[in-house]
């Protein structure tokens, strides 16, 4: 492996190359595993809606939307996954409380940083 060599250059690059080939092929490949969790608000508060997505190698395999109230999966593997999920309560009561602990709560404590600020750039810039 020399200096000049892919495998060198993602070395240097922080290891974007992967591992060397020589190692072991399996090893060589880049897997993306990414979890998102999105909240949409309309009037303020008045309106809000969960949606928390699972994708795997730019694939969305399952969603949990709150304005649907469950889980819907996407591909094989998030089906079952939807399934499974959908079927315990426990996960199922969490997901949906999520529109009051995680987006209401999240808009409360950012809402002076950025409701309050709107407005602010468009009058520097008017002419």
């Amino acid at each position: 492996m020399g200096i000049g060599t892919p495998q060198t250059l993602g070395v240097l690059l922080g290891g974007a190359g992967g591992a060397p080939p020589e190692l072991c092929a399996a090893l060589t490949a880049v897997f993306q595993e990414l979890g998102t969790s999105e909240c949409h608000f309309t009037n303020g508060t008045e309106k809000v809606r969960f949606v928390d997505r699972y994708i795997y190698n730019r694939v969305q395999d399952v969603m949990f939307d709150s304005d649907v109230g469950h889980f819907v999966g996407f591909t094989p593997a998030g089906e079952r996954w939807a399934s499974d999920w959908n079927s315990k309560s426990e996960i199922m009561e969490y997901k949906r409380g999520q529109v009051d602990n995680y987006c209401r709560h999240n808009y409360e404590v950012s809402r002076p940083f950025l409701t309050e600020r709107r407005g602010e750039l468009g009058a520097e810039r008017s002419i």
